[in-house]
């Protein structure tokens, strides 16, 4: 990592050339769930600050625009996944897609960030200069042409899912298969699979979601997983939430709904780690209940790994159960040896005939949306910082990133990242600061993955991911309480953060 104060001579830019560029207090990468939130608290907790949001496709919603799979929804419950400050209040806790993406719409146009997003703006690489104490960004702008903007703070909330392509293993014949085969991730819009056969490859959060809609108008759906995965059915209406907002006023009950969701997940998680195999048994004990004693509950709902080790699925009301139940919806549980003409050959000899076939089989991380960093001229490379908070990373200027959890609602991480982001600026604004920067000065620090689950999209990027530390600020906790005691109420001057004044006196650009 290059000397800040020592590379003055190679900075990209100077605020004297730069005068002609569109400069902004605040650039936000991303209106998705973390680009919205972050805009409503800038505009709120720091009004003087003017900032812009660049989103690289042509509409808002991030995940909730990308994917269009039949029966998309959340794998969270709404109370939390939903903003703090414009709660949820669709009867559904457990809501479709479509849904999710119309309260997004809402919120833009209620809270007027609609006028703060420049669409098809993809960012490509981002510039900082400590004499300046300015990012310089390039994107590719509407019609494949170049734009630049300078800001002094740089928040990236665009998620680490590859929007271009999802992850496709590859199997041996696959272009003998005479049939049609479909991604999730780029859904057709003419798809139909009426009286048709169909076997959707995978066992996660897309492929249980999948199933159980496709089956409503198919001939037969076959899931086929290489391995298993915990399954939990919830009702998709929350029935204490619905008491609730009859007997309470519509404030006090949703900060209670959001609160209790988040504590019973918290106690959930915990309770998980620490009896894991008392937890599997309950897990199962479930699906046992859903699908009877005769159902090979072992081969096709026990994991190889402990509760938590991947993330749970949620199915609300049970649907995969009782699609299985009602004879539309098989599980095979075995491994593909090779695509055949009519279908898929098993390594166990099994033959799968198919008409469709739907590799839910997972998504790529692209790490900051696929843009390059560089300070003072010199690139720099986000694997090898380690992260501050689970938002900032190791020795880089003014820049943060909105990540969730990977054990509950990604909201609520981005929503305290957020506000922290919010703190940081104002902290600054008050002591004539430039630039922040959280610098590791503690030479104990060991690094470590950044995730501790072996869920295969985790494992697959972590050559591209910041690391953790081992003890905070650098480590993750994957804890909405411990995160909010630090976040919101521990110091912001806490003596691993470093703060400069820009010896020229000089703030930044302004217009």
């Amino acid at each position: 990592m290059p000397d800040i104060a020592a590379s003055a001579q190679s900075a990209p830019l100077s605020a004297q050339s730069a005068g002609h560029l569109e400069h902004f207090d605040v650039l936000i990468v991303g209106a998705g769930l973390s680009g919205i939130d972050g805009a409503y608290h800038l505009q709120t907790k720091c009004p003087s600050k003017t900032f812009v949001i660049l989103e690289s496709r042509n509409a808002i919603g991030g995940t909730w625009d990308l994917f269009r799979y039949p029966g998309v929804r959340s794998d969270s419950d709404m109370y939390t996944l939903g903003f703090g400050f414009r709660p949820w209040r669709d009867k559904k806790s457990i809501a479709s897609g479509p849904s999710i993406l119309k309260y997004l719409q809402e919120t833009v146009r209620e809270y007027g960030f609609d006028r703060k997003i420049r669409f098809g703006h993809q960012v490509t690489r981002a510039s900082w200069s400590s004499p300046d104490g300015l990012w310089t960004i390039d994107a590719t702008g509407p019609e494949g042409k170049p734009v630049c903007f300078t800001c002094n703070f740089l928040y990236v909330c665009s998620g680490y899912y590859d929007y271009s392509e999802g992850y496709m293993p590859g199997w041996p014949g696959m272009d003998r298969f005479r049939g049609r085969v479909v991604h999730p991730q780029h859904w057709p819009e003419d798809f139909s699979c009426d009286a048709k056969r169909v076997v959707v490859i995978g066992s996660g959060a897309t492929a249980v979601t999948l199933v159980p809609e496709l089956a409503k108008s198919a001939a037969h759906v076959t899931m086929l997983q290489r391995s298993p995965t915990y399954i939990v059915a919830r009702p998709s209406e929350d029935p204490i939430a619905k008491w609730m907002l009859r007997h309470l006023p519509a404030s006090v009950a949703h900060h209670l709904v959001r609160w209790k969701n988040v504590l019973l997940g918290m106690y959930f998680y915990n309770a998980a780690r620490r009896k894991p195999d008392g937890t599997k048994k309950v897990l199962l004990g479930y699906v046992r209940q859903y699908l009877g004693p005769d159902y090979d509950v072992e081969k096709h709902f026990s994991p190889r790994y402990n509760p938590w080790d991947q993330r749970l699925c949620l199915i609300p009301d049970g649907d995969l159960f009782l699609a299985i139940r009602s004879g539309t919806v098989s599980i095979a549980t075995d491994e593909i040896e090779t695509f055949t003409e009519a279908g898929l050959r098993l390594k166990s000899g099994q033959e799968l005939e198919a008409d469709i076939i739907v590799t839910a089989t997972g998504l790529k991380l692209k790490f900051l949306g696929g843009m390059r960093l560089s300070m003072d001229g010199s690139p720099i490379d986000p694997a090898r910082t380690i992260s501050y908070k689970g938002m900032m990373s190791s020795d880089i200027p003014n820049f943060a990133c909105a990540f969730g959890y990977t054990n509950a609602s990604w909201t609520l991480k981005c929503d305290l990242t957020s506000k922290y982001v919010c703190r940081l600026l104002n902290y600054m604004d008050a002591h004539g600061y430039s630039y922040c920067t959280p610098r590791r000065r503690d030479p104990n620090i060991v690094e470590e993955s950044a995730f501790t689950m072996t869920s295969g999209y985790l494992q697959r990027s972590s050559a591209i991911l910041p690391k953790q530390g081992s003890k905070k600020p650098w480590k993750l906790y994957q804890n909405y309480a411990l995160d909010l005691a630090a976040l919101r109420f521990g110091k912001v001057n806490d003596g691993t953060m470093e703060f400069t004044r820009l010896k020229n006196g000089m703030r930044g650009l302004k217009q």
